[in-house]
């Protein structure tokens, strides 16, 4: 079953009691952005989800810009939001899909599984005349227990070893002219992991928002997979990665593990082998 719904479907759940929709816009160059986009107006019911304040934890000097959130934050957000196990969760952006595919992520990796990315972002929905509104919805409480799944993540040892071992594929999420240190325009380092591969999260998307179909998202793959490695994405800060681990998901392929901190917990270890190209 896809993981990805139209912007026709989100608007006939937006009455639903089983349904829980999630607003994910949010700009990495204006953190304020999305909250005041969403004020402005929104899908009707949907609740906001904020990037930095409910989908990633606190940062420290190793874990990069956007560790994942405890147990506790994303529990609370969650129950805040009427959101349980039995609850269809939808979620959407206007950045291309790439906040909405780190909810995604993050659900599963909690343990829910009627998660949702709705094709197309806000813009598309609005413009088609579907239902917005400037309300903002009444926070609730539901029970929910979050069961995250460990094997979907890969530590910072743990990928040390297997860049010695040579035993995974590691698959760099980020624009090529980064991926070679070419340019670096948000971390201190430029270059990638060594052994790492480049498939760019915008090359999941006919256009910004639209994702491509089954057929070409597992073309976009089938050349890099044919050792049969376990594969581990990666990005700047574990965001954009999760762009190419739901498009997996969506091509019918296994989900790979995410190297949460991605390139930023990388570079702040100083003994760690970069490579450029």
């Amino acid at each position: 079953m896809s993981n990805l719904v139209s912007p026709e479907w989100v608007d006939s759940k937006i009455r639903d009691k089983n349904t829980v929709i999630f607003d994910c816009r949010f700009s990495l160059a204006d953190p304020e952005m999305g909250f005041e986009v969403y004020k402005k107006d929104h899908i009707e019911g949907a609740f906001f989800a904020d990037l930095d304040q409910h989908l990633s934890g606190t940062i420290t000097t190793h874990g990069g810009r956007h560790p994942l959130p405890s147990v506790n934050i994303l529990s609370q957000f969650l129950s805040s939001c009427g959101v349980d196990s039995e609850k269809i969760v939808i979620a959407y952006d206007d950045q291309s899909g790439i906040m909405a595919a780190r909810f995604w992520w993050l659900m599963k990796y909690a343990g829910l599984n009627q998660v949702y990315v709705m094709q197309g972002g806000y813009k598309h929905y609005k413009e088609k005349g579907y239902a917005v509104s400037s309300k903002l919805p009444t926070q609730k409480t539901s029970e929910i227990k979050l069961d995250f799944n460990k094997n979907m993540i890969i530590t910072r040892d743990e990928l040390v070893k297997a860049v010695q071992q040579k035993d995974k594929l590691l698959i760099d999420a980020r624009e090529p002219n980064r991926f070679k240190g070419i340019a670096e325009p948000i971390d201190p380092v430029a270059g990638h992991i060594p052994t790492a591969i480049n498939v760019p999260w915008e090359s999941h998307f006919n256009k910004p928002g639209w994702w491509k179909d089954k057929e070409d998202l597992t073309n976009l793959y089938k050349d890099q997979l044919v050792d049969n490695k376990t594969r581990v994405v990666y990005c700047g800060s574990g965001v954009t990665a999760c762009v190419n681990a739901f498009a997996m998901s969506e091509a019918g392929l296994e989900l790979p593990i995410l190297y949460a901190g991605s390139w930023s917990d990388w570079i702040s270890y100083n003994d760690h082998e970069i490579e450029t190209d």
